[in-house]
């Protein structure tokens, strides 16, 4: 398995490779954060705005709290929400997928008006609505995101079902008695989870972005310090663009979340031309 992966990893272009090792790095970042952040990301550790250098790599925030150890913690924010989002959402769509295109007839008619109606409608707008109404804190956020990104693995699921069911071997397993959870465990997932797998890193991107802008809004949970809630906290410093702290208050984690959300469009942008060759071309 490992030297599969290992050789599916060499056939990525160069922006594939840097992608996947600015991934693995902001996981390794994410998980090493107690023993690489010299400093707590809670509490005063030092004056406030302190430049970058000395005891503060990254420098400090207006309450002295250190800027490092605040992105360090803050990278395991944006891969709880992004990857947690993508897994409900790939699942539970990648379900409805499954049984809309397989059943057909009045389910996939009720399944596809409700998915068009999801994609209709503001998808911003209403998760500030529910976030609000929710409360702030990362489950809440993880949900609300869940509930607008399902609809697009479950579009894509339907209409590969649509062509699967057809085939013969599925025909003749469908003559030989084999009922729904036998083909879609033996014959349908497999065939549709590079797909699902696909949407997921699509999805964890969009989710990161998502929760970034929910926090820059003041609707991201207070006590998470993710991404989104240090610039939050940096543009509502009266005379920011004034002064020199935004030089590393605001870009910094501006700059961490850009990076890895192309990382993950670089990788994303790789599995789908290993899906479908014909990008390639």
């Amino acid at each position: 398995m490992l030297v599969k992966i290992v050789e599916r990893v060499k056939e990525f272009s160069l922006p594939g490779k840097a992608g996947l090792v600015v991934i693995l790095v902001v996981l390794l970042v994410a998980i090493l954060a107690p023993y690489i952040s010299i400093h707590p990301h809670n509490i005063s550790s030092g004056p406030p705005l302190v430049p970058p250098g000395g005891g503060h790599p990254l420098g400090t925030d207006e309450l002295g709290i250190d800027l490092w150890a605040q992105i360090c913690y803050g990278a395991r924010v944006s891969l709880l929400v992004g990857f947690g989002t993508a897994l409900l959402a790939a699942l539970g769509g990648g379900l409805i997928g499954i049984v809309s295109g397989y059943l057909g007839g009045w389910p996939d008619k009720v399944l596809m008006r409700l998915i068009d109606i999801m994609i209709v409608l503001p998808d911003l707008p209403v998760m500030i609505v529910l976030a609000a109404f929710f409360g702030p804190s990362l489950l809440n956020i993880i949900l609300v995101l869940a509930l607008f990104s399902w609809v697009f693995p479950a579009r894509i699921v339907r209409s590969q079902m649509l062509m699967l069911k057809e085939r013969s071997y599925i025909k003749s397993a469908e003559t030989y008695g084999a009922g729904v959870w036998y083909l879609m465990w033996k014959h349908f997932l497999p065939e549709v989870f590079p797909l699902v797998a696909v949407n997921m890193i699509r999805l964890s991107g969009r989710a990161i972005v998502a929760e970034a802008g929910l926090s820059f809004l003041g609707l991201g949970d207070p006590t998470s310090k993710s991404w989104g809630l240090i610039i939050h906290h940096a543009t509502n410093f009266k005379g920011i663009y004034y002064t020199d702290f935004w030089k590393w208050w605001l870009l910094y984690p501006w700059l961490a979340l850009i990076i890895m959300v192309i990382s993950l469009a670089f990788i994303s942008r790789e599995l789908e031309r290993m899906v479908d060759p014909r990008m390639g071309r």
